[in-house]
């Protein structure tokens, strides 16, 4: 870790770690159960990066409670951005929808921060693309306020209120080595994946 990420991780303050996260991803898997009723025709469909691993999770834990395999997959919303020409050009993450896609399916789509509720518009429009499921539901693990458009999330792991000048990392062990949600004051030069 450079002297800037480590200047930058010491003025964070951590709101969830490892044991918070694993404690609201269980919480997250019994309400979707209760919700589906079983989560029979439930598909995970995580945004990438983070989004894709916290899908993986909420499968393993939807696993445990309904005792059935749980399709998941990645849905990559990068071409339907509507900021694309204000980013750096990046790679393609993968879409992989599962087995018998995402038709008359209750799809619940899974990311990391909720913010401005752009990122959920995209993956909308590149639902779809796909296909039509019977409903399309929403997970995060982190809601921190700020909406732009009127987009809601189904499942929170956290509402977390902050001010724009305040940034929310979320550091996954599958992606940075562990797992926490950071809340800090916004650098001047932003860099790394922050909300």
């Amino acid at each position: 870790m450079d002297t800037h990420a480590q200047a930058e991780a010491s003025a964070a303050r951590p709101v969830l770690e490892g044991p918070d996260i694993a404690r609201v991803l269980t919480r997250i898997a019994h309400e979707i159960v209760e919700r589906a009723k079983g989560a029979d025709d439930v598909v995970l469909l995580g945004i990438p990066t983070r989004g894709v691993f916290l899908a993986q999770r909420l499968a393993a834990k939807l696993e445990q409670i309904t005792e059935r395999r749980i399709p998941c997959g990645s849905l990559d919303i990068t071409m339907y951005r509507d900021d694309l020409r204000m980013h750096p050009p990046r790679a393609l993450a993968r879409t992989e929808i599962p087995g018998d896609g995402i038709d008359g399916r209750l799809v619940v789509l899974v990311d990391d921060v909720l913010f401005s509720g752009r990122t959920i518009r995209a993956a909308l429009d590149a639902l779809n693309d796909i296909g039509r499921p019977r409903a399309v539901q929403l997970a995060v693990l982190v809601d921190r306020g700020h909406r732009e458009l009127p987009i809601r999330a189904d499942y929170v792991g956290k509402n977390l209120p902050t001010s724009l000048r305040e940034t929310v990392k979320v550091q996954l062990a599958e992606e940075d080595g562990r797992d926490t949600v950071l809340l800090g004051a916004k650098p001047a030069a932003q860099g790394g994946h922050q909300h």
